[in-house]
């Protein structure tokens, strides 16, 4: 399998955040093995943060522009995820709207993608240049 076409993001530690199995125009879907660090206590029980941080993964990578960040995020965390949970995220961009991208993301365990452990509509923008990058004099910041 060719390795996905992946513009943004790249720094990201994968093992952290998620692995990308498909990017493709207006679509991504990425794969995250949970860890025993991710546990918040002897349950197993996986930090709602990284499950967060897998389905941000996929929303950047369904943008797949090299300047993009996310503005807001309305999320459901649907069940409980556990250490050794294979997840999944597929996210596709659903509007449009000038620097604006609105992407809907499910994440679900592996083989199991009828049945969400996360769901969640991102606003995603799409800045002229990096936000860490100096702003011309007189030019106000991307809102």
């Amino acid at each position: 399998m060719d390795a996905p076409d992946v513009r943004t993001h790249r720094g990201v530690d994968r093992r952290l955040c998620g692995e990308p199995l498909s990017v493709a125009p207006g679509a991504a879907r990425v794969a995250l093995a949970t860890l025993p660090e991710m546990a918040v206590d002897e349950t197993g029980l996986v930090h709602g943060g990284f499950v967060f941080g897998l389905a941000d993964h996929a929303a950047m990578l369904a943008v797949n522009r090299a300047n993009v960040v996310l503005g807001s995020a309305e999320v459901r965390f649907e069940r409980p995820v556990v250490v050794g949970d294979r997840l999944v995220a597929d996210a596709w961009v659903e509007e449009t709207s000038e620097r604006k991208r609105f992407v809907r993301v499910l994440v679900a365990r592996e083989g199991q993608e009828g049945s969400a452990v996360f769901s969640g509509r991102f606003v995603c923008l799409v800045p002229e240049r990096h936000v860490l990058a100096p702003r011309p004099a007189g030019r106000e910041p991307l809102r």
